[in-house]
């Protein structure tokens, strides 16, 4: 050992590695009588000495706890050490490494020997870094993958592919209107994978990379291969800080699959929480503790997404949440609204339900798209998966994508169908952000971006899961569009009420809070065949500015290929209605809109949608 080191008491927990004022704190999990221990390297990779912890003679000042071996490492020198555990005469992996050299590299292999765990004292400056706090009902959701987001040369960034990356287009983020990033795995994993299905079916296996990172990881630290410095947790921390100085937050998803121990999960999550101010996670998996994770004090502020909590039974009857934490993150919203926008029969309930929900005891988070299927552009483009770069000749994927190719599979050169396809584009946009629940876009999808087909990528680092931000330029006008819905979204407080509207008039002001009209007002055509309804959202339950009312909103839905007319209900006096945009004529969304001179009907083309506000005369 070398002669500035030397070993004192330590703690069992927490297990692995971890920094305080006097020293570092190392507690390994031993459950073999095999000699277990730990290597020193100094900053160049060159071995100081090794301790060993069980299976032999122990150095002087190891305890041991059940299977925890523990000791404390005390060092004069100001510099880095790194560190390897090892088994016998083999090294293995610390499952609860915080930081790590190696694996700088996206997709290439490598194994326990080629990770050296760091020991630094070095603090990163939070600054006043706080956690935004922003409520469901004022969140425009964001998910994407860190490499594929920027990783094109067409990104125009210096970080491609990584955290940084992220932290140059975030002025772009900003300006769309997003408020909240969601981010696939972001921590360690083993990124070569063996295709056993290729070998089972043709004899011969192949290696692909699992490009998503569902899979078990080192869940304590931020990949490498995501910074361009090849430092993950420092770059990781650098990009949180940006975001909440933008009053932007992250989410991160961690898969954890059967066989991590549910307090494993507990510990994972409060040091993500707590070493990088993230502001929730999105969990995925099996036999997750989901009642405690929701009851823990310290996730109380910590937006958590799940398929489905038990919020029941967290807050029986009439009990509510002190801050609305949860939320529902299910595919529901996603396939019925896909398929009322390509004109099924016997949607209308369901379209009803998913644009009003808005649970008062969770979130609720709306997309009509996400990483695991189509792109939106896909979705008008394309009704059969097309994954056969995959290697798994097509199998893979979800076969029941609801979608509608406007007539032609793929890509196509006529002027009729490209016209259709932006429509659609815009009316499941329209419909996205004129419901009350949270919405989330999937990357790309402002400006037009394909996977060619392939809804499910988890296996491409090319092209095809990368953004190809020249699109940006090409559809400039489908991203403005974006902007302009999720700018008057935020500006209408009726648009997103933190509590579900009740299809009452409970203030007595003559009018209830949400309404469904049809060709006549006030009466919804319900029928299994009808594909066309309208909405009205009345802002007299909403305040602007004070003490002031918000103003009418009303979307005119006709899914139905033959024009329907609708009638517009009377507003109160001194207020008109203007049309903000009509998906089947404009590519715009008009700030303003355009005042009507028919104040009673309005004839609304076929596949498409026209958005109205009942405003007053000034």
């Amino acid at each position: 050992m070398q002669k500035d080191l030397r070993i004192g008491a330590g703690k069992p927990y927490p297990p692995g590695v971890s920094r305080d004022e006097s020293g570092i704190n190392v507690s390994m999990i031993i459950t073999s009588d095999r000699e277990c221990g730990m290597i020193l390297y100094d900053d160049k990779k060159k071995k100081i000495g090794s301790i060993p912890f069980s299976g032999g003679p122990q150095a002087a000042g190891i305890s041991k706890m059940g299977d925890l071996h523990f000791t404390k490492i005390f060092w004069e020198g100001k510099e880095t050490l790194l560190y390897q555990f090892y088994e016998d005469e083999k090294i293995i992996y610390d499952p609860h490494m915080k930081a790590c050299r190696g694996h700088e590299r996206f997709g290439v292999e490598v194994g326990p020997e080629d990770l050296f765990g760091e020991l630094s004292l070095a603090e990163f400056d939070w600054e006043e870094d706080r956690c935004p706090g922003l409520l469901y009902e004022d969140s425009v959701m964001y998910c994407m993958h860190v490499r594929g987001f920027t990783r094109h040369p067409s990104s125009g960034v210096a970080g491609r592919g990584t955290f940084s990356g992220i932290e140059e287009k975030l002025p772009y983020l900003q300006e769309l209107g997003i408020t909240t990033l969601e981010l696939l795995p972001v921590y360690e994993w083993e990124e070569k994978r063996r295709d056993t299905k290729a070998e089972a079916v043709h004899g011969t296996g192949r290696d692909t990379v699992n490009y998503w990172g569902y899979a078990q990881g080192l869940y304590y630290m931020p990949r490498n291969a995501y910074a361009m410095s090849g430092r993950g947790d420092r770059e990781f921390k650098k990009l949180v800080k940006a975001l909440h100085k933008r009053n932007m937050e992250v989410i991160l998803q961690f898969y954890f699959p059967g066989n991590v121990k549910q307090s494993e999960i507990f510990d994972i999550l409060r040091y993500w929480k707590i070493e990088y101010h993230v502001d929730g996670f999105h969990l995925k998996g099996d036999h997750l503790p989901l009642f405690l994770l929701a009851q823990e004090p310290g996730f109380a502020d910590t937006k958590l997404f799940y398929y489905d909590f038990p919020v029941d039974q967290l807050y029986p009857g009439d009990q509510l949440p002190g801050v609305r934490n949860l939320a529902s993150y299910r595919d529901d919203y996603r396939y019925e609204m896909r398929r009322f926008l390509k004109g099924d029969e016997d949607m209308l309930y369901a379209v009803t339900k998913h644009m009003r929900r808005q649970p008062a005891k969770e979130g609720q988070i709306n997309y009509f798209t996400n990483y695991d299927g189509f792109t939106l552009e896909d979705m008008v483009s394309y009704e059969r998966k097309h994954n056969e770069d995959n290697g798994e000749d097509n199998r893979d994927g979800n076969i029941y994508n609801y979608t509608w190719n406007c007539g032609v599979e793929g890509k196509s050169r006529k002027k009729s169908i490209q016209s259709l396809r932006r429509k659609q584009v815009r009316n499941a946009l329209c419909m996205l952000f004129f419901s009350q629940g949270t919405p989330l876009l999937f990357m790309g999808d402002e400006f037009g971006n394909s996977q060619k087909g392939n809804n499910n990528p988890y296996c491409q680092d090319n092209e095809v899961s990368w953004l190809n931000w020249k699109n940006l330029d090409t559809n400039r006008d489908l991203v403005q569009y974006v902007q302009s819905l999720i700018a008057v979204r935020k500006a209408h407080p009726i648009l997103h009420k933190g509590t579900e509207l009740r299809l009452m008039d409970y203030i007595s002001c003559g009018y209830p809070d949400l309404s469904y009209h049809a060709t006549r007002a006030w009466q919804p055509d319900m029928a299994n065949y009808s594909r066309h309804i309208g909405i009205m959202y009345c802002g007299k339950y909403a305040k602007r500015h004070r003490d002031a009312e918000d103003d009418f909103f009303y979307i005119a839905m006709n899914m139905h290929w033959e024009e329907h007319e609708f009638a517009l209900p009377k507003l109160p006096k001194g207020r008109n209605w203007y049309l903000l945009t009509d998906t089947c004529e404009w590519d715009i969304f008009e700030e303003n809109g355009r005042l009507l001179e028919n104040q009673q009907t309005a004839a609304v083309g076929p596949r498409s949608i026209q958005v109205y506000i009942g405003k007053k005369e000034w």
